[in-house]
């Protein structure tokens, strides 16, 4: 009799259970595991002023902002560098303002926090300031200490009160344009209009962060008639050369944008700050193309109560636009000046208001360095001479209109006083340094001092060199002739640093005031902080180690050209005037600055010299033929080039030829030695350095064509036909041998270069073999990576198969997985009814042995009886009751096996 096996059946179901999850496990995709982000700590210390929201807890700051007057929020990023470095300069700021400015720093990176939710900034730190209720006005200048606190105390007080007539000539004189306002308090505490001006103060911080157009108060009537004010709530613009304006109530309409936007389109600009920020801008670009421009870098604090040196900057600015002498704009200048001498009726009337008289100023005495011309008779012993105006003697009348520094009136009227009593300084000098004082009748100062000494004649180029007695000068010009040696260049000073040499450029005939209307080189004139922006000096000229960080310079684009002014002198007016007047005339005495590299890239030992700005004279001009070779970094055809000159070098006997080059993107030469294109090659051929001699622009530059290059303009002009007497036998013989002696050295020369050609045709045909093993190799890589190609077609599409295949099997085992979870609920009802099947038999099968064994002794015919059926027997449906026992058990085990 066969059995049945469940656990086959059970075990096939777990094993479809378990196939199941794996593929769901395989085909699913892994979650990515993302650490989190650390919490924000504090950005300041909690001993700082400054306080530090580092959650950014954004509305608790806005609540501090609304029950404070004056609000700094800095907005950082605790990792941005630029917020690191500004949080000292910040901090710095609030130790000086904490009592009245509210500091607060907020953490916009925070992703929980509020800031970083609600704001989205580009930059960091971010810089806003609240003056109650008006805000935000964002702060974008420099990041140091002094020029934010500086911006925080112009939002706190953005009106100048101006009380008295000397401070109405500081603010006007001032560089910066001013707009004032007339108000009277007497009538009411807020006179109408007031809150509007000063909204529209705040508005100008709040569109331009430099501050350029300042705003002031005026609240006397007698002070408001200077500047043609009369009712109250009336707003004045300054202008120096311009007519002044007022605003024009009845037409534009008194709100604070309309003031402000009238204020900065009708403003006159006397002098520009330049603030860049470091980055790439087109800040320099744009201001130089607007023509040339003087640059001074001046050491800036923002908050010191005066400037002098930018006062006696804007006086030199306004002398040199003052085209028609205006009397309001002389006023103001000699209110800079410090002298009380008014030519300005209207901006001193009789009012209760005086001007006091300011007192002068006591200067130091000026002194210029004068080289004595060799035709005065003081130069056979001394050359040079220390010319100082005394100032301290000066007596000054109470209506003399006179400056605290001396001019070049006074410098040029103290020279022709030392000239003419030169013959008695002359008698008395002895052989050490002399120091006289001379009285002067006829000059603004009482007396001056002379102090004569001997210089170096090596150290000047205005006195000749001196040569020895013997030497006639037939035999020196005959060494000039053999050496091929040129004397040094004669460097004439400039005006600035001689100005008594040059009589015809004297201010007595070049008058300084309004020089911008008589010039075609006009010049706008620009102020950068020398703290901030040392950086740009040093790449205009200015020394690195400068002890004093005062620099100027005046750069013009359009002409290619770049002055500055001598920085061992002092940058103050009389230089300023003197380096503007050099600048303007026709013929400018100044010298082009010219930008070199610190040293030559290769010494001198190596076949070719390299050249800079410095040694150009004398490498170039001072040695015999010169070839020289301009090239640049840039420049892709210039390299190619160095093994042609490298030969040229070896062949050229280098004691009376010189190959050199020249790199021109880092070394500056003067015009006339500047080229238009690279590589260019230029000759400078022996005792003739004015005639040098361009390479031809079609010729290939090789060897050969060098050669006869050279020969060819390196040969001396033919000398003119003499009646001497002819060359004699021997001198014949002597050239002959020296002629032979050269025609051998080019002979060993030629078979050098057979050498060296047969070697680079060896390295050729090396060189081609390698190319051609190069090619086949270039081929069989192509060959493989078409046949690398098509395999990679093949095993894309069998992958498109295989994904294929994937799908399809995918859905079968989803079917069969199907088919036995329904064939596993089929078992299970099966099983139930088998059980019941198996107790039902065995049931039956007991009860039939029971029978059996109670009917043995009773006889067959009774045996065969049918026995009744027990009450309560459990039948299967449709049944009949078996005649025995035996056919009753094999009907049951043929059903048992049907039901299997």
């Amino acid at each position: 009799m066969a059995r049945r096996r469940p656990e086959l059946l059970c075990g096939a179901v777990a094993l479809g259970c378990a196939l199941l999850l794996a593929l769901k496990f395989t085909c699913s995709r892994a979650k990515d595991v993302i650490i989190p982000a650390k919490p924000p700590v504090s950005f300041f210390s909690s001993r700082s002023p400054v306080l530090d929201l580092f959650q950014g807890q954004l509305d608790y700051a806005e609540r501090v902002r609304r029950d404070s007057e004056v609000v700094l929020l800095f907005f950082y990023a605790p990792w941005c560098g630029q917020s690191i470095a500004a949080r000292a300069e910040v901090e710095q700021a609030a130790r000086q303002l904490s009592d009245q400015v509210l500091f607060v720093a907020i953490n916009c990176w925070w992703n929980q926090g509020k800031c970083r939710k609600q704001k989205h900034f580009f930059y960091f730190p971010v810089i806003y300031l609240y003056h109650r209720s008006f805000g935000p006005i964002e702060y974008k200048g420099p990041v140091s200490a002094v020029y934010i606190e500086k911006f925080v105390r112009r939002v706190m007080t953005p009106l100048v009160y101006v009380p008295s007539q000397s401070e109405l000539l500081d603010f006007l004189s001032n560089y910066e344009p001013g707009v004032l306002g007339y108000f009277e308090f007497s009538g009411s505490p807020q006179p109408p209009g007031y809150l509007t001006f000063f909204t529209s103060a705040l508005h100008s911080l709040k569109k331009d962060y430099l501050g350029t157009v300042r705003f002031g108060v005026i609240t006397n009537k007698h002070l408001a008639k200077l500047v043609s004010l009369v009712h109250s709530g009336s707003v004045y613009l300054h202008r120096h050369f311009n007519t002044s304006l007022v605003f024009p109530r009845e037409v534009i309409n008194y709100t604070a944008e309309n003031i402000y936007k009238w204020a900065l389109e009708n403003r006159e600009t006397l002098l520009r700050w330049l603030r860049p920020h470091g980055g790439k801008s087109l800040l320099l670009n744009n201001e130089l193309k607007k023509g040339p421009a003087l640059f001074l870098f001046i050491p800036f604090n923002p908050l010191a109560e005066s400037h002098p040196l930018i006062d006696e900057i804007t006086e030199v600015a306004l002398e040199y636009n003052n085209c028609h002498r205006d009397q309001v704009v002389e006023r103001l200048l000699q209110h800079l000046r410090r002298v009380d001498a008014p030519v300005f009726s209207s901006l001193a009337p009789e009012s209760p208001v005086g001007l006091p008289e300011p007192p002068l100023i006591t200067a130091s005495p000026c002194c210029n360095t004068v080289v004595l011309p060799q035709w005065r008779s003081l130069s056979r012993t001394r050359n040079v001479c220390e010319l100082c105006v005394n100032q301290t003697a000066r007596v000054v009348g109470p209506g003399s209109i006179s400056t605290p520094r001396c001019s070049f009136f006074e410098m040029a009227a103290a020279l022709d006083s030392f000239y003419l009593k030169e013959q008695t300084f002359h008698q008395v000098a002895s052989g050490s340094t002399e120091c006289s004082n001379f009285l002067s009748s006829y000059s603004p100062f009482r007396y001056y001092t002379a102090c004569c000494r001997t210089v170096s004649r090596a150290m000047t180029g205005l006195l000749g060199s001196e040569r020895d007695a013997s030497e006639s000068p037939a035999t020196a010009f005959s060494s000039l002739e053999e050496s091929c040696e040129v004397g040094p260049a004669s460097s004439v000073p400039h005006i600035e640093e001689n100005r008594d040499l040059f009589p015809e450029a004297d201010v007595r005939s070049t008058d300084f005031t309004g020089l911008s209307c008589r010039t075609n080189k006009t010049l706008n004139i620009y102020l950068l902080d020398s703290n901030l922006f040392w950086l740009y000096a040093e790449r205009l000229g200015a020394p690195s180690a400068a002890r004093v960080k005062e620099f100027a310079t005046i750069v013009d684009v359009k002409e290619e050209s770049h002055y500055i002014l001598d920085p061992k002198q002092a940058l103050m007016k009389l230089t300023l005037e003197s380096f503007i007047q050099n600048f303007s005339v026709l013929h400018s005495p100044l010298k082009r600055h010219l930008i070199g590299s610190g040293s030559a890239q290769f010494p001198s030992q190596h076949l070719i010299t390299e050249v800079t700005t410095d040694t150009f004279w004398e490498v170039v001009l001072q040695k015999q033929d010169v070839l020289l070779l301009y090239y640049a970094q840039w420049c892709g055809f210039c390299p190619a080039l160095n093994h042609v000159f490298i030969q040229l070098a070896r062949l050229l006997p280098a004691d009376t030829f010189t190959v050199a080059r020249i790199d021109v993107s880092q070394n500056d030469l003067p015009w006339e030695f500047m080229v238009d294109r690279l590589p260019t090659v230029l000759f400078f051929p022996c005792k003739r350095k004015d005639l040098s001699v361009k390479y031809p622009e079609d010729l290939p530059i090789t060897l050969p064509n060098l050669l006869r290059f050279i020969l060819h303009h390196s040969d001396p002009a033919p000398a003119p036909p003499s009646l001497a007497t002819p060359p004699t036998r021997e001198c014949l013989h002597s050239e002959a041998v020296l002629q032979q002696g050269h025609i051998s050295h080019l002979e060993r020369e030629i078979r050098k270069l057979r050498a060296e050609i047969s070697t680079l045709q060896r390295a050729q045909g090396q060189v081609e073999a390698r190319l051609s093993s190069a090619r086949r190799d270039e081929h069989r890589l192509l060959r493989q990576k078409q046949t690398l190609e098509r395999q990679h077609g093949l095993l894309q599409l069998h992958s498109e198969q295989l994904q294929a295949l994937y799908e399809q099997k995918t859905q079968e085992l989803e079917e069969v997985a199907r088919k036995l979870q329904e064939l596993a609920d089929a078992s299970e009802s099966l099983l139930t009814e088998n059980t019941w099947l198996k107790i039902l038999v065995a049931t039956m099968e007991r009860k039939l042995e029971g029978k059996d064994r109670a009917e043995s002794p009773t006889p067959p015919e009774e045996a065969r009886a049918v026995p009744p059926e027990p009450p309560g027997a459990p039948r299967l449906p449709g049944s009949t009751p078996p005649s025995n026992g035996s056919a009753t058990l094999a009907s049951d085990r043929s059903n048992e096996n049907r039901t299997d």
